[in-house]
């Protein structure tokens, strides 16, 4: 078995007295999309930005490349991982053009063909018309600079991807069109990534695996199929029952029911 991308040993984070992660272990493998959902608070969010160290963990270790973050330089970490959000969170008084190039050794004064041929790469991965580029970002509608936002992810090639709630801000139509985007990207990159979620939709759509956590604790981790068919406990069958309505069956059965539908 190949060593794991990304690898928590028995993690913990603390707030004061507050344990948001009691004790967290699990590992990715390379090219997995592994999506994250639970309830509001459950530390979805937190375990993400501990990974790229945008959080640092209270007691344990976590394991990018083999290697624990605690010992890289957490600047060079963050260089080779790709990073999306809820909203995108572009610079204002930016182009597309200079947003999707803010990369480290993407743009090259001295290569202005070979910069233009990057960034029109990505924009065309991403779905974006390469006649966006002098485009700010006031001038974009929201689906369009959460596209932007993902190129601009994408563009230092990580081999990683984090994204947290990014196709949140968007309507129904837009965020299944940035779904289908994200999967296309990731069936044809084979890069690894992690999506957080609150939506069990699209965390079913579009993950290998799917991670259902409870305060701060993994109540399961496995195939969207094997998620479905055979939850691990009363909390999974009850998260599908209330999140997604699907039936009014027994716990025991949710998953069954859950999984009739789906595969209708």
């Amino acid at each position: 078995m190949n060593e794991p991308v990304i690898q928590f040993e028995h993690v913990t984070k603390k707030y004061g007295e507050a344990t948001i992660i009691p004790d967290l272990s699990f590992a990715v493998a390379r090219g997995d999309f592994v999506t994250i959902i639970g309830s509001s608070g459950c530390g979805k969010t937190t375990t993400l930005k501990m990974i790229n160290a945008l959080i640092a963990p209270t007691a344990g270790d976590i394991f990018v490349q083999g290697k624990n973050i605690r010992d890289v330089d957490h600047i060079m970490l963050r260089r080779n991982i790709g990073y999306a959000i809820q909203g995108s969170v572009l610079f204002p008084h930016m182009t597309v053009e200079q947003n999707i190039a803010y990369v480290p050794n993407l743009w090259n004064k001295n290569d202005r063909k070979r910069t233009e041929a990057a960034i029109d790469k990505w924009m065309a991965i991403v779905g974006l018309d390469p006649a966006m580029k002098d485009r700010f970002p006031a001038e974009l509608s929201g689906g369009q600079q959460q596209r932007v936002g993902i190129a601009r992810a994408l563009a230092a090639s990580p081999e990683i991807l984090l994204m947290d709630e990014p196709f949140g801000a968007v309507d129904e139509i837009t965020r299944s069109s940035l779904q289908d985007e994200i999967a296309r990207i990731h069936r044809e990159t084979g890069i690894t990534v992690l999506f957080v979620t609150h939506d069990i939709k699209e965390a079913l759509k579009l993950g290998t695996k799917v991670m259902i956590m409870d305060h701060g604790e993994i109540q399961q981790y496995d195939t969207p199929d094997e998620v479905l068919a055979h939850p691990a406990n009363s909390f999974v069958g009850r998260f599908f029952r209330n999140e997604r309505h699907i039936c009014t069956m027994p716990d025991d059965k949710i998953g069954e029911c859950a999984y009739n539908r789906v595969h209708a």
